[in-house]
């Protein structure tokens, strides 16, 4: 009896024990439930209604969670029934937009949605199937780099396939059917040595075939089917050691397909249909052993059919209907019909008796007297590019490949400032033509400010002094006096600065240069440090709001909603390139309404970015919160101030001022159109178009979410920015060129 006890508290332990190991973290079930609410609470996911349910444990053929140690790692979400098929939507239906009841609403953001699932950090397997996912694959998918297999079939996905996603080394098997992607073959996806599948059938894909060298040795399944691919099948495919089915059909093929295809030892489903290959098949075509399904049907084959094809032959599952065969010739076109277009075309040298193809010699003399022309052209075209880039003189930084997370540590040791560096993708900007960083001395910024004379004293703040001066060139600059403590070592804080200058960006107010003061000497505990700006003319922002002068003694004009969301689009590029363009990133950027400067142009620029790094007021909370959590808190805390400028913009700044009040009381006035009459400025209502008022209202509103995960990320936010300016362009009727006059 006690035996039997005893056994059967060790079931009960070990089930519990298994249980428990398995149960989803708290965490991760917020992070679905988010999912849930950003695809827009599809019928599906009335399953996690109940939140006290675990949803490792809660299934249905449409849903799938399975859970590894606590923690999500497979997610399976299909928008149709399992007993249906999901099929693609006209393409001519589709144009990069919304549409009502097919895709989700112009609020969804395909950014959030996979910087919300980044924060599944054991997921594995992903498939979001016929959700009504629209718009392009954002850069950001390389942060989902645990997936081994993603499939995100029959959605309304347009656009290339971003580089970043060959970064995603994992991958053993990606599909993309059934959606609006677009351009040429991927390039990278030789990088993903573990892929084994991929399909990409039911798409817009044009121009040539993969060459082998694009391609994966490991490739078991490649689905290219249903596109608009043209040109050859590359004669080397057959080197692809592992691949069993390959499905080319449906695109606009041409040429003598290659006949060691047919011969591979490893291939068992070849589907060729609907192309236009043309020429004739050797009648002694070998076979491969495991070749059971082959289909040649509605191309321009002329001749006869090979032996290894005929459905006597092995058990075979053969196609070869409309075309110009001389077999059942019920079922082919006349030989009219079938016009050669295999002239010129590549054909491997294998010797076949019946092959009517021979390699010409004034043909072979011809092709190499062109490729000896065309690399003395590709030669000197180098030459004349490599003395352009040398006139030019410009010194660029070696840019490396992001591979480390895209999220700053606090505290910056000498390490990882020594180390830092930009990102690639980020560093393509119009930078050109912003002066280099320079050290300035102490008597040149004296000499600049009549020695710091309070008549050049422009501002001051929590950060120190800021003073207007004017160097020997008659540049017009910008000093900003800081106190730094001196527990960074003159070597550290020269790391700082040097950081701090590496951030180019045209909508970030230039750092020219800067100056440590008696770096020599022993100044108590501080050492005093002024950075050197561009001065930007025209005011800021928050001043700017109700009236923007025209310059020129012309009459003041009014800062209508276009050119608003051009400058708030224009600082969000900036803000975003901050978290995102250097590692580590620039979070807690002081972004007010009065830190965005406008220029001559009506450009707006950001000031008073990234001083955290060298005047470090943000302290870590004394709970002992991670690294994490101050990185997650720092970020929020820039979107959460970017929607105040939002805010501002809508309501203009005297009504922003009151913040909490406002945000209790008055923000749920922006429900309907009357009620918005209310609050919103008038100069907007007179000058906006109600679709992309409401793009902003919405945006504006998730930025001040209780929850800080329900908070939109900033390439939402940038995004939702730029919906809104093309609705607004699109439907301004004519445009009002906003002049500015200098100060």
């Amino acid at each position: 009896m006690a035996i039997c006890r005893f056994y059967s508290l060790l079931f009960l332990t070990i089930s519990w024990s298994f249980f428990f190991a398995n149960a989803i973290q708290p965490s991760q079930k917020q992070v679905l439930l988010q999912l849930r609410k950003q695809l827009e609470y599809p019928k599906q996911l009335d399953i996690w209604l109940d939140t006290s349910n675990d949803f490792c444990y809660v299934s249905s053929p449409q849903v799938n969670v399975t859970c590894e140690n606590n923690f999500v790692s497979e997610l399976k979400i299909m928008g149709f029934a399992s007993d249906q098929t999901p099929k693609k939507v006209n393409s001519g239906s589709f144009h990069g937009f919304p549409i009502p009841s097919q895709t989700l609403s112009q609020n969804f953001s395909i950014d959030s949605l996979i910087a919300t699932l980044s924060r599944l950090t054991s997921l594995k397997v992903l498939s979001l199937v016929s959700l009504g996912i629209w718009g392009p694959l954002p850069n950001k998918i390389q942060r989902l780099n645990t997936l081994e297999y993603i499939d995100l079939s029959y959605n309304f996905l347009y656009g290339s396939i971003p580089p970043t996603f060959s970064r995603m080394v994992s991958l053993q098997s990606v599909n993309l059917d059934g959606n609006f992607l677009n351009g040429s073959f991927p390039k990278g996806v030789d990088l993903l040595s573990s892929l084994t599948s991929l399909s990409l059938s039911e798409n817009g894909f044009s121009g040539d075939l993969p060459d082998l060298q694009d391609l994966p040795n490991s490739l078991i399944i490649l689905y290219l089917n249903n596109n608009s691919f043209s040109g050859q099948i590359p004669v080397k495919y057959s080197q692809l050691n592992h691949l069993q089915e390959l499905d080319l059909s449906f695109n606009s093929l041409s040429g003598v397909p290659p006949f060691s295809l047919f011969s591979s030892s490893s291939i068992t489903y070849l589907n060729l249909t609907s192309n236009k290959l043309s020429g004739s098949l050797p009648v002694h075509l070998q076979c491969g052993n495991k070749l059971a399904n082959v289909d040649i049907s509605q191309n321009r084959f002329t001749g006869s059919l090979p032996l290894c094809l005929t459905n006597e032959s092995n058990n075979k599952t053969v196609k070869y209907d409309g075309n110009c065969l001389m077999i059942d010739v019920t079922r082919q076109h006349p030989a009219s019909y079938c016009v050669e277009e295999a002239r010129g075309v590549e054909v491997e040298t294998k010797d076949f008796k019946d092959s009517e193809h021979r390699r010409n010699p004034v043909i072979i003399i011809g092709v190499i007297l062109g490729s000896i022309v065309f690399l003395v052209l590709l030669v000197l075209g180098f030459v004349i590019l490599s003395k352009k880039l040398c006139a030019r003189g410009v010194s660029e930084q070696k840019l490396l490949h992001k591979s480390v997370q895209d999220y700053s540590v606090t505290g910056y040791p000498s390490e990882l400032l020594t180390s830092a560096r930009l990102v690639s993708e980020a560093a393509k900007l119009g930078t050109e033509g912003i002066p280099v960083h320079r050290l300035f001395s102490f008597e040149e910024l004296k000499e600049a400010t009549n020695n710091f004379h309070r008549s050049t004293l422009i501002g001051e703040g929590s950060t120190g002094k800021i003073y207007k001066g004017k160097l020997e060139n008659g540049t017009d600059i910008a000093i900003r006096h800081l106190t730094v403590s001196k527990k960074y070592t003159i070597r550290n804080l020269k790391l700082r600065l040097d950081l701090l200058a590496r951030l180019r960006h045209p909508h970030l107010v230039c750092l020219l240069g800067h100056c440590i003061s008696g770096e020599e000497q022993d100044n108590g505990e501080s050492n005093k440090v002024y950075l050197v700006y561009e001065y930007v003319h025209n005011g800021n922002y928050r001043s700017l709001l109700s009236v923007f002068y025209a310059g020129n003694g012309s009459e003041n004009v009014v800062l209508k909603w276009g050119d608003r969301l051009r400058i708030l689009t224009g600082v969000a590029k900036a803000v975003h390139f901050l978290h995102t363009g250097l590692i580590p990133g620039f979070f807690s950027n002081r972004l007010k309404a009065n830190n965005i400067l406008l220029n001559e142009d009506g450009m707006g620029k950001l000031s008073d970015y990234g001083l955290s790094i060298i005047a470090e007021d943000i302290k870590q909370d004394a709970n002992g919160e991670g690294v994490e959590s101050w990185q997650m808190k720092n970020l929020e805390d820039d979107v959460y101030s970017f929607g105040f400028i939002l805010l501002e913009s809508l309501v203009g700044p005297s009504a922003a001022s009151r913040k909490d009040e406002f945000l209790m009381n008055e923000m749920a006035s922006f429900g309907s159109e009357e009620e918005r009459k209310k609050v919103v400025d008038p100069v907007v209502l007179d000058s906006c178009s109600q679709e992309s008022l409401s793009v902003i209202i919405s945006i504006t509103k998730k930025c001040f979410c209780g929850d800080s995960w329900a908070r939109p990320s900033f390439e939402d936010v940038l995004w939702h920015l730029q919906y809104a300016a093309q609705i607004q362009a699109g439907t301004q009727q004519s445009a009002e060129k906003v002049l500015f006059m200098g100060c």
